[in-house]
């Protein structure tokens, strides 16, 4: 007999209580390769909200569509050491076609650059042929990439808290946390109350000319005009967004009866269920119940309203009920003969479960701006549980307790890859003889997440002044630690 509901409380299980909304919910169906999954229907129309939405906007920045193949030798992604070592433990390789052995192992693709530069070398002649922007990008001067990292990286947070309700907090990467091969990382990092880990949601890279230099992608330098020619290399920048967007979401506001979906990416925003209605009750009043639905359907699908009706006459209202909470739509509307004798319907939330009458008259008005408000308030909630579990660490007697406590920390901090180290390896549990450690507990060290670009006035770091609250060095700026995944 197959399992419908959430059989335990994401307080106590959060891992179990994460693969059961998943697959319970039919957002998604494990896959029997370790690592792959099969995206349904639910999960794949938020996902197509989210490419909807950042589509059109780097198409506004001049983004061209572009396909690679997924495989490379073993010969060019070799060829940039530093790049791949990150990556090699997950390399895929495919060493035979059929029966025969393949002469060369090909790989499958941990990341794109060097399946895309070798081409972006031929492409590229002049100053005239750049900006090329095809899903990873190379440009004239370090100005320009700069630029673009911050935009790219803003509209990721617009994914995430515009889209999602899900709050984020942008910075740059410490150099240990960086992209393998890059100049620098700027990144978004969420918050998963639950178990006080962070997640990094996305992230933007300057490449700087690592990659220009290693796959000789060079132009002649447009400045120069002695007729001398002199060869520049261009500047790289590399981004990409995946399908974690959905799991960060599901994990900030799912609760103990599924998903909880933000209206703006919900496949379906409005169910309208008929009740009640009795074996006993008139054909008479079962009629006027389900006109008044295909009224109500009407009204709202031309206002632009995602909405259906469960019809199903052999389900109970109360099964509905939990099938449709189960995939967080976010309002339900119920109609019984009462409602049509009143001329409303009664209203209520997947969010919070406040239920309200609505004046069929205010329909399509109310509706619209209910779907509003329950997307702004699930954001100010989320966003204020982050903000509450940020905290500004002056001493390194309060750095693991806060952590345990399920928090994030800000530290002034020296930046050095050396005590970034001894942090991660002196906040983490330790288990003893007296304590042995707890499988559910909190015992990874804390790693840094990010330098956030919106640095803590109070108190400021004094050049010269401030020390490190790890080390006792020179700090520099505040930086976001946690655990995380």
């Amino acid at each position: 007999m197959s399992k419908t509901g959430i059989e335990v409380q994401k307080e106590k299980d959060f891992s179990t209580w994460y693969q059961q909304v998943l697959t319970r919910s039919d957002m998604l169906e494990y896959y029997d390769i370790s690592g792959c999954y099969v995206i349904r229907p639910l999960a794949y129309n938020i996902w197509q909200e989210i490419e909807k939405f950042f589509d059109a906007e780097i198409k506004k920045l001049g983004v061209e569509d572009a396909y690679f193949p997924m495989f490379v030798s073993q010969r060019v992604l070799e060829k940039e050491k530093a790049h791949i070592e990150g990556f090699a433990p997950e390399v895929a390789w495919v060493t035979k076609a059929g029966s025969s052995n393949l002469e060369e192992p090909i790989a499958i693709r941990p990341t794109s650059e060097t399946v895309m530069y070798p081409y972006f070398a031929k492409w590229i002649r002049s100053h005239r042929d750049l900006p090329l922007k095809l899903n990873q990008w190379s440009h004239l001067t370090k100005e320009e990439a700069d630029v673009e990292v911050r935009d790219i990286l803003e509209l990721y947070r617009q994914v995430y808290e515009d889209l999602l309700a899900v709050p984020v907090i942008k910075g740059v990467k410490s150099e240990k946390e960086k992209f393998a091969g890059g100049l620098y990382t700027t990144t978004i990092e969420g918050f998963i109350p639950t178990t006080g880990r962070g997640i990094q949601a996305a992230t933007s890279h300057c490449l700087g000319q690592n990659f220009a230099k290693m796959f000789d992608i060079v132009i002649e330098d447009p400045s120069v005009t002695d007729g001398t020619a002199k060869k520049i290399h261009v500047w790289q920048n590399s981004w990409g967004l995946t399908t974690r967007t959905i799991g960060v979401m599901v994990m900030t506001h799912g609760d103990n009866k599924g998903l909880v979906l933000p209206p703006r990416v919900a496949n379906l925003q409005v169910v309208v269920i008929p009740c009640g209605l009795t074996a006993k009750s008139k054909e008479e009043d079962r009629k006027k119940v389900e006109d008044k639905i295909q009224e109500v359907l009407t009204e709202l699908k031309s206002v632009g309203v995602k909405v259906k009706a469960d019809l199903r006459d052999n389900y109970t209202p109360a099964y509905k009920y939990n099938h449709w909470e189960l995939r967080g739509i976010p309002l339900r509307l119920e109609i019984g003969p009462r409602d049509v004798s009143s001329n409303q319907v009664m209203g209520i939330r997947r969010d919070t479960f406040e239920k309200k009458p609505i004046p069929l008259s205010e329909l399509t008005t109310r509706v619209p701006e209910l779907l509003n408000t329950i997307q702004r308030e699930m954001f100010e909630r989320a966003k204020k549980t982050y903000d509450e579990h940020v905290k500004i660490v002056l001493k390194w007697d309060d750095f693991v307790p806060m952590l345990d406590a399920k928090n994030f920390v800000l530290i002034p901090w020296c930046e050095t890859e050396q005590c970034e180290d001894q942090i991660k390896e002196n906040s983490a549990r330790k288990a003893t003889q007296d304590e042995p450690e707890d499988e559910r507990a909190p015992s990874m060290g804390a790693k840094s997440l990010c330098i956030p670009f919106d640095q803590p006035k109070n108190p400021p770091i004094v050049v010269g002044e401030t020390k490190c609250v790890a080390c006792g060095s020179d700090a520099k700026r505040y930086c976001l630690f946690g655990r995380s995944y």
